[in-house]
């Protein structure tokens, strides 16, 4: 594509891009977010480097995307509700997001993306890896694809976040969505499960959903979907729920790795 006020760089041809040229403590010029929004349509996640947040300018910039969405898991920081703090270090007993998910597919209208900053980083380790679910789809086998069209999954919260609150009159969504969902940007398909939130297929047995998502769930883990993030102090990496999975890897205890991040309100999935 032709950008005219930032420069794109792919990791890969699937999935991924680095922007440069821009800086997100600012408003971006209608031109220049314009040329944001099409990156991210074009390589579903994209990554900036050298960057100077703090909870307001990543509000902010969230905002040029859509309404900024409160997360429906986990308590914000104090002061800024959409504002989620990511912190591991040696005292950690789990990170959040290690195991592959689209966040909040659990909620009746999951986000359009998550903008994660980090400002501390380990200096060994620490990435996050993302996979295409348009890849995914689109790689299946014609039969599956016919099998797969019109099913839908339920994709629950309860069992995600119940240990990470002491409110036992706490209730976490719990909704039913397409597992081949059309993205509303780019028209594409692309699966829709994922191992986090989705517990069963909706209306054939227990045995034959567990088989199908296990086959999925191991299918949407091809290497060749995926593009692996390096961070750097001051990295942002902003993705779209609707079409990508992603993983943090923790590879780097007892270092620390620290930042926030916001979430962008999508819409029902189709």
């Amino acid at each position: 594509m032709d950008y005219s006020t930032i420069e794109v760089v792919p990791y890969t041809i699937r999935i991924g891009a680095e922007i440069r040229g821009v800086d997100l403590s600012e408003p971006l010029p209608p031109r220049q977010l314009a040329d944001v929004q099409a990156a991210l349509a074009a390589h579903q996640v994209i990554f900036f480097r050298d960057q100077k947040q703090d909870y307001d300018s990543l509000r902010s910039f969230g905002r040029q995307f859509g309404k900024l969405v409160i997360h429906s898991g986990v308590p914000g920081v104090d002061g800024y509700p959409e504002v989620v703090a990511i912190h591991s270090d040696a005292d950690s007993q789990y990170i959040a997001g290690d195991n592959w998910h689209s966040d909040l597919t659990c909620d009746a209208e999951p986000p359009m993306g998550s903008i994660l900053y980090l400002h501390t980083v380990p200096a060994i380790g620490g990435d996050t890896v993302f996979a295409s679910m348009y890849e995914a789809y689109e790689t299946l086998s014609t039969r599956m694809k016919a099998y797969l069209e019109g099913l839908s999954a339920v994709h629950d919260g309860e069992h995600v976040y119940r240990s990470m609150t002491s409110d036992p009159d706490k209730k976490f969504p719990c909704n039913t969505h397409p597992i081949v969902r059309t993205h509303p940007v780019t028209g594409r398909k692309c699966l829709y499960v994922n191992q986090s939130y989705t517990t069963h297929i909706v209306g054939i047995s227990k045995e034959e959903s567990s088989a199908i998502l296990a086959y999925l769930y191991n299918h949407c883990t091809n290497p060749n979907f995926q593009v692996r993030f390096r961070w750097s102090p001051g990295a942002v990496a902003f993705w779209d729920n609707r079409c990508t999975q992603h993983l943090a890897v923790w590879d780097y205890f007892p270092q620390t790795r620290s930042g926030f991040r916001v979430t962008v309100a999508g819409e029902k999935p189709a």
